[in-house]
């Protein structure tokens, strides 16, 4: 599996953005996926994650109700929805998957993770 991040970019406080995961080989949608972000001199932390066939989502109570995790495995890509956005949220945010981990939050609950893509979140 190969995920690759992208859909980063500076927006300004309560803007949205939707990023966006795949995997050129179309491994992917037989894996369960999360999304995490990291910023500068921060821990990476969990933002949401989605079964393997879309069918279960899960949030980080900072993202729940703001967020939107989604996937359509006919184009083998994830979606991450991002409303409302705030200035602490400006990270590195990554795309990441395993098989049957669905529910976990933690980094080493997935084995494969993409380059990150960059969001900025400023006025």
């Amino acid at each position: 599996v190969q995920l690759q991040a992208s859909g980063g970019g500076m927006v300004q406080p309560g803007g949205s953005l939707r990023l966006s995961c795949t995997d050129p080989r179309r491994f992917i949608r037989e894996y369960d996926v999360g999304w995490f972000r990291q910023a500068p001199g921060k821990e990476r932390e969990f933002v949401a994650a989605i079964n393997w066939d879309g069918g279960k989502t899960y949030y980080a109570d900072s993202s729940q109700g703001r967020f939107t995790i989604s996937r359509d495995n006919t184009k083998n890509m994830i979606y991450l929805q991002m409303n409302s956005l705030k200035p602490e949220e400006s990270a590195l945010y990554y795309c990441a998957a395993d098989r049957n981990t669905f529910g976990n939050s933690r980094i080493n609950d997935y084995l494969y993770w993409g380059q990150g893509t960059q969001v900025t979140v400023s006025s």
